[in-house]
């Protein structure tokens, strides 16, 4: 028990960020990696949201690394989640009725299990979960995007300064 440490989610942010810093590839890459990494951090599907950000930054030959620190980056939402999916679903659901209204109550708790994975659960819960996540992944993704691209540099240019040496007498 002598390696154990509590979870510190400053700590592993700030590590996560040096690391994204570090990285040795142009800042164009790791910017849009990191955009497609927060881009697919908002998707609901937990089981390949990282594996789909891999597939895509590797077509557009986006930083890998950088998507999947942003990917997991993104995992330090974990307790807003239920609050950013009710969001989702109700953008969704908004976009998809017409005339536009806001979703009735949901309720999935007084059914089993099987119910929530069977296809018109998709339909109806899935489909406007999915529809809602991209309408929000797409702003933020963007703005992730350019300001990286900033970051990076700032960083970049500050590593490359070159340090003065006071003169001795």
């Amino acid at each position: 028990m002598g390696n154990f440490r509590t979870m510190n989610p400053i700590a592993w942010f700030r590590e996560k960020s040096r690391q994204l810093l570090q990285l040795k590839d142009t800042t164009h890459a790791i910017a849009l990696g990191t955009a497609i990494g927060m881009f697919f951090g908002f998707v609901p599907l937990w089981g390949f949201k990282t594996l789909l950000a891999l597939g895509i930054s590797r077509l557009v030959r986006a930083n890998l690394l950088a998507t999947a620190i942003a990917a997991t980056l993104h995992d330090v939402a974990l307790p807003l989640m239920p609050l950013l999916l009710r969001w989702e679903y109700d953008i969704g659901y908004w976009l998809l009725s017409h005339p536009h209204e806001l979703p009735p109550s949901l309720r999935l708790s007084h059914h089993s299990p099987s119910v929530w994975f069977h296809w018109s659960t998709f339909l109806t819960v899935g489909r406007p979960l999915l529809l809602g996540a991209l309408v929000i992944a797409a702003p933020v993704a963007v703005a992730t995007y350019y300001i990286m691209l900033v970051i990076v540099e700032r960083s970049r240019a500050k590593t490359l300064a070159p340090v003065e040496e006071k003169p001795t007498a």
